[in-house]
């Protein structure tokens, strides 16, 4: 340890220089992180609120299921009648409005029974009333200056949505989240704008039934007989669009900087073991053990990875604080500390690629054998 120690202060530069590295490497892998978790998030938030165990789409819609799937009121009834199961229908569709203020709103249109479990609960304001008009709004529609009171009106077709509430923050698809009774909903999914028969009634489809199912439910023959397909609601993420793309992209990017991190360790402790060459043979000619001479290393590079990786983590965290809320960026504790110990391991595991010739020094180059 103590020679270990002596020899990161003799060589200080290019222990640095090599704990740069690190750093960018640490700080990199934390950010990327941040940028992952903050972008699912952003797409997929409004569905891991949802108190739903399972989500029914039609059973033609294989992919981006809320913008394919329509199943109609027959079939949310027949999922009604399950036992061991609590459904309700519901819609998600995407469009745009404005106040009357003039505040351009995007809005991820949430259709939902106000009676059901769906209902959100708000921060502020009233919530759903059955048989009443409305919308309740998340809480980054509020901060881009919507009121409770205000009035949202579609653009196109019109249709009038008064503020009634503010709940948390929820987002589908990177676009905040609006909360609207079904029959709302289904007037600015299947309203035409210009149509003749504008007035006339929406049909009764949603996009989609949510379920509670209790272990007792048989979901499979439920299916079979009403021609669904139902996922568990985190593999329903999926059907978010963008959501599968993003997590592809996102992890590809970490998974390389995974691979570059013990090349670039493990190329600067090879180079530094081989110039350490003689020094490792005296300390064998003097005696001591292969396994001190580990020991003599693995110090040398912990302290290095560690302490590096742990600047860089802090980084990370102070560029995360930085951003705010201008880009979807989370990196909570545990992430922050998955990153730590997922960088130092991969760090470690590049200097074991350079224990092989610690290990291999030869006592008797400095005894003359190769005289």
């Amino acid at each position: 340890m103590f020679l270990a120690l002596r020899e990161l202060r003799a060589a200080k530069g290019r222990f640095a220089l090599m704990g740069c590295v690190v750093v960018l490497i640490a700080a990199l892998v934390g950010i990327v992180s941040g940028f992952t978790t903050g972008l699912g998030d952003d797409t997929v938030s409004a569905l891991r609120r949802l108190p739903a165990t399972h989500i029914a789409f039609s059973g033609d819609a294989r992919t981006d299921q809320f913008a394919r799937s329509l199943v109609d009121s027959r079939t949310a009834a027949g999922w009604g009648a399950e036992k061991g199961v609590q459904a309700t229908p519901m819609g998600v569709s995407i469009t745009r409005g404005s106040t009357g203020r003039g505040v351009p709103v995007d809005l991820a249109a949430f259709g939902v029974d106000p009676g059901s479990f769906l209902a959100p609960r708000v921060e502020s304001g009233a919530g759903l009333r059955p048989g009443g008009d409305g919308v309740v709004i998340s809480r980054q529609i509020a901060d881009d200056g919507v009121r409770v009171g205000d009035t949202i009106v579609i653009d196109r077709l019109g249709i009038r949505l008064p503020v009634l509430g503010v709940t948390g923050r929820s987002s589908y698809g990177h676009v905040p989240v609006g909360y609207m009774p079904l029959g709302t909903w289904q007037r600015i999914r299947f309203s035409v704008p210009g149509a003749a028969g504008a007035g006339a009634a929406p049909p009764g489809q949603y996009s989609a039934v949510a379920l509670r199912a209790g272990g007792g439910a048989a979901l499979g023959a439920a299916d079979e007989r009403l021609g669904t397909r139902t996922l568990a609601r985190d593999e329903a993420f999926a059907a978010a669009p963008g959501y599968s793309g993003e997590r592809i992209t996102m992890n590809s990017i970490l998974l390389f900087l995974y691979l570059i991190a013990p090349l670039v360790v493990g190329a600067f402790f090879a180079v530094w073991t081989v110039q350490r060459q003689p020094e490792l043979a005296l300390l064998r000619a003097l005696g001591a053990a292969r396994r001190r001479l580990l020991a003599h290393t693995l110090v040398q590079a912990a302290t290095v990875v560690v302490a590096s990786t742990l600047v860089g983590a802090g980084l990370a965290a102070g560029a995360g604080l930085a951003l705010g809320s201008a880009v979807p960026f989370s990196l909570p504790l545990t992430t922050l500390l998955g990153t730590v110990a997922a960088v130092t391991a991969a760090g470690l595991a590049g200097t074991a690629l350079t224990l092989r010739r610690v290990t291999s020094a030869d006592p008797l180059t400095m005894l003359g054998g190769n005289r």
